[in-house]
């Protein structure tokens, strides 16, 4: 999909600044085309192909800036690839750091303040001629108010929840609703803040749109808004259920996926309207054990989920997890996200009655089960009452059915890079 966060940073850059970009997933970079700075956003999963990026531009002389989740979350560690790093949001900073890069004081470190959302002007022109899936992103709020152990979320953003004003989502939307036949709400929770969720969504039922969101379950309970959530142009939510072991949600202080009668109850309110489900579930976690993997795809199939992701839990780095899991001694890979031993699907932690082996095992056999041929047939009758999500119900189930195991083994970063990374002096 489109990379939300660069049309965001190309919004914010005065328009007599020119500016290239490139994505590493689609294109080679150009490492010596003439350019003044290179700017890198990093997720936890990307650092080590972003930190090796950051090395070959600045092996030419490049100034190298990193912002994103990942150098917030680890300041120190990204302060030794780039010569200046954002930490927070860029909307507080980046305009200081486009004049300080004009007058040649380019600071070490950028430290944003959280603030409103009115700046946000979304800029996709570097996005032209470019083959991404016809799916608009759009960001109406961000944060989340829940304390969720594992979830970088909840510390990047200290557990607050800010919507973008109405009138600015509106305004993008109409500009895009002609290029695109499916928008996908990138909030963190679109119900972080249910009251301001009922004050877009009547103006999203004027648009006539089909959109898909993520959002906590506590939402589907609340019928007022999940019936305008259906007239809004919602189709899909992707819901983190993540175990349905209460002694594990309390754990990972989830216990509010348990609230009014559970999962059941909720389901039933999203299905009554139409609204189709995407499931998560995460393993690993004290009271998994061999049948957890079971338990769940019985479930997703039981409740005929449109799409289902069965996972090991990831201790991302600076979250209560990852300081939970350090302080017991329990980190197979300290720095996973840098080490060259560490493989995609592999455990970087020892979990609780099961072996690492055995957690990934799990997770492999509980997609090839539920993507298997009598599951996408048996869910297939329960996802049809919309016409756009059923026609994509079974290329979307078969996609996921070829890719069960694809990733298994894969590294981080290019495994053909000659390095070292080069740090800054």
């Amino acid at each position: 999909m489109e990379p939300l966060p660069i049309a965001t940073l190309a919004g914010l850059t005065p328009s007599e600044v020119t500016l290239r970009f490139y994505d590493d997933r689609m294109e080679a970079v150009a490492y010596d085309e003439p350019t003044d700075a290179v700017a890198i956003p990093v997720e936890t999963y990307t650092a080590r192909r972003a930190y090796q990026i950051a090395s070959e531009f600045r092996r030419r002389g490049v100034p190298i800036i990193l912002g994103g989740f990942h150098p917030s979350l680890m300041p120190e560690e990204a302060q030794r690839y780039g010569d200046a790093i954002v930490i927070g949001e860029a909307e507080g900073v980046w305009a200081e750091l486009v004049d300080d890069l004009r007058h040649g004081s380019l600071q070490a470190r950028y430290v944003s303040v959280r603030g409103e959302l009115g700046k946000i002007r979304v800029d996709r022109r570097l996005f032209h001629g470019r083959r991404y899936l016809p799916i608009g992103l759009v960001e109406t709020g961000r944060g989340c108010r829940f304390p969720c152990e594992f979830c970088a979320i909840q510390t990047f953003f200290g557990r607050t929840h800010r919507p973008r004003p109405v009138e600015d989502v509106i305004t993008e939307m109409r500009a895009l609703r002609h290029e695109k036949k499916l928008f996908f709400f990138v909030d963190d929770n679109f119900a972080g803040d249910i009251k301001a969720g009922k004050i877009l969504l009547p103006e999203l039922v004027k648009l006539d749109l089909r959109w898909i969101t993520q959002l906590s379950i506590n939402a589907a309970h609340d019928e007022e808004f999940v019936a305008l959530l259906a007239r809004g142009g919602c189709r899909g939510v992707l819901i983190g259920f993540e175990s349905l072991d209460p002694a594990n949600l309390r754990l990972m202080k989830k216990g509010f996926n348990l609230m009014k009668g559970g999962y059941e109850a909720a389901l039933d309110n999203l299905r009554r309207h139409g609204i189709a489900v995407y499931g998560t579930f995460v393993f690993g976690y004290e009271n998994d054990d061999v049948d957890s993997f079971d338990r769940a795809v019985d479930f997703a199939l039981q409740e005929d989920m449109y799409i289902a992701a069965f996972n090991h839990l990831t201790p991302f780095p600076a979250t209560p997890l990852y300081d939970r899991l350090k302080a017991e001694g329990r980190l197979r890979f300290e720095s996973w996200w840098l080490d060259a031993a560490y493989r995609y699907n592999d455990l970087p932690y020892y979990p609780g009655k099961l072996s690492p082996g055995a957690v990934t095992q799990g997770c492999v056999a509980a997609r090839r089960r539920f993507y298997g041929w009598r599951s996408i047939a048996k869910r297939a009758w329960r996802n049809r009452s919309d016409f756009f999500m059923f026609r994509n119900y079974f290329p979307i189930n078969l996609m996921h059915q070829r890719e069960v195991s694809l990733r298994n083994g894969y590294p981080l970063g290019d495994e053909s890079w000659d390095g070292p990374l080069l740090e800054v002096a």
